[in-house]
């Protein structure tokens, strides 16, 4: 088959790879759309330590089942399909308490560490066990059901947290998971979202899709303006959708006293936190990783266009022009949300 190869850092190749082989329990999916993932485009460098080449990237995917393993029944050649990318055991104790995302012997598909390599999506095929499937609506394109996977990392994030009618909430970072959290955020009840961003053009998405107030990311300014919307308190809750220290920072001087910091971004490995104001405004931090439970419902959500994602995609692709498409993600090109690479007939 081909694929597009992370073969060593900083450099994507695309090229003929050995077939996949299935498990009894596995299906083999023929790959329709897969999305450029943020933490693919910092992967490649290196700086994550989670694409340690040579490895097959992608997980944002949707498709057919091209074949079917011979212990799965409820399957067959042909259904369309989406898939959970955290591989779980399914028997520890956090996968019976459906914390399947905290699974111990989780693997995530497309991402290679020291401690296992699954490889992705950015190709004509991939292989995954039958139990992280799920059927795609017939009304929903492949385009758009590659992007169940961030959807429902914002959806997890925000059942993590105790969000309140009329609550003021703000999103740092508005990029696909910041631009997805505003829509669910509104459709939550929220009285006023506030995003915050580097990009102008980026905050002008997040006003379209629901937010009400747009700021530039200032270090020295955003937690002021929080403030004076929130007649001096600060948000009721702030998720923080970039992960380094400058906004984390700013995260935690912009919510209220006793408020709720979600952490979904992870572009540093380590932050600096300011333990001692967390500590004195007694305020809740929780971290959100991957989803756990919410696929269906979100693949329902887009279906019924309730969660918009067609402004989020920049562009529809050939896989074979993979490489292109991610250097200029890497440069931060002007005016590039959601990339979606498509693998040749």
């Amino acid at each position: 088959m081909k694929a597009l190869i992370l073969k060593a850092y900083n450099c994507l190749e695309y090229a003929e790879f050995p077939d996949p082989q299935i498990a009894p329990d596995e299906i083999l999916l023929r790959v329709k759309a897969c999305g450029i993932c943020g933490s693919d485009v910092h992967g490649i460098d290196g700086s994550t330590g989670r694409r340690i080449p040579p490895i097959i990237m992608g997980y944002e995917a949707a498709g057919v089942i091209a074949q079917v393993g011979a212990l799965v029944p409820e399957w067959k050649v042909g259904d369309r399909v989406t898939f959970d990318i955290t591989l779980h055991c399914g028997m520890c104790y956090f996968c019976r308490r459906g914390m399947f995302n905290l699974c111990k012997q989780r693997r995530i598909v497309g991402v290679s560490t020291p401690a296992f390599r699954v490889h992705g999506a950015f190709a004509e095929y991939v292989v995954v066990p039958h139990r992280v499937l799920y059927r795609l609506p017939d009304n929903l394109s492949f385009e758009h059901a590659a992007l169940m996977e961030p959807l429902s990392v914002a959806a997890h994030a925000i059942r993590l947290v105790s969000i309140g009618l009329c609550d003021t909430v703000a999103v740092i970072g508005a990029g696909v998971i910041g631009l997805l959290l505003v829509q669910l955020l509104r459709l939550a009840g929220c009285e006023q979202i506030i995003a915050v961003d580097v990009e102008q053009e980026r905050l002008q998405r997040a006003l379209a899709l629901g937010a009400d107030v747009a700021l530039l990311s200032d270090p020295g300014k955003v937690s002021d303006e929080v403030h004076r919307h929130t007649e001096g308190r600060g948000a009721d809750v702030v998720f923080e959708a970039v992960g380094l220290t400058q906004t984390v920072q700013m995260a935690v001087e912009s919510v209220r006293e006793g408020g709720t910091v979600a952490l979904i971004g992870n572009l540093s490995a380590t932050v600096d936190l300011p333990l001692q104001k967390v500590v004195t405004r007694q305020l809740n931090l929780i971290g959100s990783t991957n989803a756990a439970g919410e696929s269906e419902a979100c693949l329902r959500m887009l279906a019924s266009q309730v969660v918009r994602v067609d402004s989020l995609i920049s562009a529809v692709a050939p896989l074979s022009e993979g490489a292109s498409w991610f250097w200029r993600l890497y440069a931060r090109e002007p005016g590039l949300i959601k990339v979606i690479l498509v693998p040749e007939d």
